[in-house]
């Protein structure tokens, strides 16, 4: 039982702890692949291997990754290509067990070097084969133990950026075990210093640009791709006399300039500076050009990402809209970002849309998947949108359209959005939405609400299934309101439900500030930031902007909806705390009363939520007016109640506190307005 519990294979496993296997590295890609006698070398089961040298570091201690870096990289820069090196194995059990591994470099036909492919075999513990393996000094040792955190770091870094924190961060120099560092990178034909790290390293800040040349010590190792260790800098400062200025401040003693070498070519080096060192033992040496062939290896590696992301952030550029249209009355705020340690590039976007008659459609929407061809699809798909609504179509045509445009695609890739109508002289919103989140909007109160917009399928499948109906729910954005629509990449967190989320963006959007691009840099740093984001975020802010009047002639706006009991308590209470502000008291008691009984004729008889607007007329005589505004035509009409009963007395309250009242149409529904003439006192 105490066997089982310390490894889980079986004994048809257990029979491949001895043995040969093979293996075949790409040492471009990075990718290993090993047999099934190897994987039981290696103490493995199948899923276990994640197919990289990275995924080998619980058996693989990093001391002797070294050691084979340094076998490899010597072979392919003394042109050998054969290389063998002893090295010991970590089994699942914590045992170290000696192996060897006999490997041959693969290389293109251009001479560049491509493969390493080769045998691995169990090796003896004692005798001659022990003694392949050399002595340890303490010294060596414990380098070793600070090379392990900085190859797991490296093994992690994604862009030069991150290599370059790994290597200059606070910990970088006792990894090294070093007083100084210096990294460069090769550009055309000169060295590029991006990394300066130590406290007399500043005084080498004047040679960050220099050409490739035999005149400073680690441009020469660049350009003949050979190491050199150095005793005394003194005596090398008399060779480049160059240098000689920058040693007297630099105080240091001795030095190791090592080129930088991956697929056989040069793309950089790194000089390693140390204080009260005067000689470098062959442990010394062959742990350091071990360590710059891992720091090569990572180095081509975020060289090749940052190029992949940059062409696609161009592409993405190219993808999303260059500017945004100007929308009366209104603001408008986009952000766009990518998931980090991905690059760059993914199917979220965002749109607006000009449209007929001053108005104009808002979109944000994710095309499945995190990759170009997500991003070309994204691309198509919004241009169509743009099409689909610039033609005059109403929100859910624009969308069942769109869905057939996707479903045409040479793609399998769904999509889903939430598209908007935006009408800014009449602060109506028409939406739509398919799959996607649902919009929020902040009111004027600083109260945020989820409405309620009926969702029809993604786009694609919608069309697949023969359901391409898409509800439209119109909503009302009173000045000061702000409408957010975004992707699930703000919301979502791998320990988070979508409905945490949701209420996560409703508190954040609260205390947010009032203006559209200060509230979207607000969501971006609370949330995005927040879940240091493994998805990519698509966000639009549309807010229309406060209408207060004038100083002389003040005013608001409440929405209050049709499901919210307590909007008209806290209406009427903001209607009494303005009249106080404005000095207009003495007809808040009216004004709350007529306010009341439109506001409850509104909810109860018409279908929708009701816009209250109170404003100041100057006169003369100064009059405070109040509208109601809802969605029905029909007209009110006064009634004659008996005195048994309970309602139908509203209109006749107000006609008999207001001075006047009366009735207009508004397009699509009704605004009653009544006023009260304010008294000379």
């Amino acid at each position: 039982m105490t066997s089982a519990r310390k490894s889980p294979i079986g004994p048809e496993q257990r029979m491949f702890l001895t043995g040969t296997g093979s293996f075949d590295w790409d040492l471009e890609s990075g990718e290993v692949s090993l047999d099934a006698s190897a994987l039981g070398l290696f103490d493995l089961l199948p899923g276990e291997f994640g197919g990289t040298v990275s995924s080998l570091h619980e058996r693989l201690p990093s001391e002797e990754l070294v050691r084979i870096t340094f076998a490899v990289t010597e072979a392919i820069t003394s042109g050998t290509d054969s290389y063998g090196v002893y090295f010991r194995l970590r089994h699942r059990d914590g045992t170290l067990h000696l192996h060897h591994v006999r490997g041959h470099i693969l290389r293109a036909t251009d001479g560049r070097p491509v493969r390493a492919v080769g045998v691995l075999r169990t090796a003896s513990d004692d005798g001659a084969e022990l003694a392949a393996i050399e002595p340890r000094d303490e010294r060596r040792q414990g380098i070793a133990l600070m090379v392990q955190g900085t190859t797991d770091a490296l093994s992690r870094a994604v862009t030069v950026d991150d290599v370059v924190a790994v290597l200059s961060g606070a910990s970088g120099l006792d990894r090294f075990a070093a007083d100084g560092l210096v990294l460069g990178l090769v550009e055309g034909d000169h060295l590029k210093l991006i990394a300066l790290v130590g406290q007399t390293m500043q005084a080498l800040d004047e040679l960050k640009l220099h050409k490739v040349d035999s005149t400073l010590p680690l441009a020469e190792a660049v350009m003949t791709r050979k190491p050199r260790f150095v005793g005394s800098l003194p005596t090398l400062a008399r060779h480049y006399t160059r240098l000689g200025p920058y040693m007297e401040r630099m105080k240091l003693d001795s030095a190791a300039f090592l080129p930088l070498v991956a697929q056989d070519r040069a793309i950089g080096g790194l000089a390693l500076f140390y204080r009260g060192r005067k000689e470098f033992t062959d442990a010394d040496r062959n742990l350091c050009i071990g360590l710059s062939g891992i720091v090569a290896q990572s180095l081509q590696r975020a060289m090749l990402f940052d190029e992949e992301r940059d062409l696609a952030k161009s592409l993405q550029a190219t993808m999303l809209p260059r500017g945004i249209p100007e929308v009366a009355d209104s603001e408008v705020a986009v952000r766009y970002h990518a998931a980090w340690g991905g690059r760059d590039v993914g199917g979220d976007f965002y749109d607006v849309i000009a449209l007929p008659r001053g108005r104009i459609g808002v979109v944000v929407g994710d095309v499945q998947g995190h990759d170009t061809h997500a991003a070309a699809i994204m691309g198509q798909l919004r241009i169509a949108l743009r099409a689909f609504a610039g033609e005059g179509h109403a929100p859910a045509t624009v969308l069942s359209r769109a869905s057939r445009f996707l479903a045409e695609l040479d793609t399998e890739r769904f999509a889903t959005c939430t598209y908007a109508q935006f009408d800014p002289a009449t602060g109506i919103v028409r939406a739509v939405r398919a799959g996607h989140l649902p919009p929020l909007v902040r009111h004027v109160d600083g109260q945020v609400g989820v409405p309620r917009v009926r969702g029809g399928l993604p786009l694609g499948l919608a069309t697949d299934f023969g359901m391409e109906d898409y509800p439209e729910v119109r909503l009302d954005l009173v000045p000061g309101e702000t409408l957010v629509l975004c992707t699930d990449g703000l919301v979502e967190d791998s320990g988070l439900d979508l409905d945490t989320g949701l209420r996560n963006l409703a508190e954040v959007l609260r205390e947010g500030p009032e203006p559209a691009e200060e509230l979207a840099d607000h969501l971006s740093r609370a949330l995005w930031e927040r879940w240091g984001s493994s998805d990519d975020v698509a966000l639009l802010v549309l807010r229309r902007l406060p209408d207060p009047g004038t100083p002389q002639e003040p005013r608001i706006h409440r929405y209050v909806h049709q499901a919210d009991p307590e909007g008209l308590a806290d209406t009427r209470a903001a209607l009494r705390e303005h009249l106080a502000l404005w000095g207009l008291g003495a007809v808040a008691d009216d004004v709350e009363v007529a306010a009341g009984e439109l506001l409850v004729n509104a909810l109860l008889h018409t279908e929708g939520g009701a816009i209250l607007t109170l404003e100041v007329l100057s006169g003369p005589p100064c009059r405070v007016r109040l509208w109601v505004k809802d969605r029905s035509s029909t007209r009110p009409r006064r009634k004659s109640p008996g005195e048994t009963a309970t309602s139908g007395r509203g209109l006749l309250m107000v006609e008999a506190i207001a001075s006047r009242w009366g009735v207009e149409p508004r397009g699509e529904g009704k605004a009653v307005w009544c006023d009260f003439v304010v008294p000379d006192d």
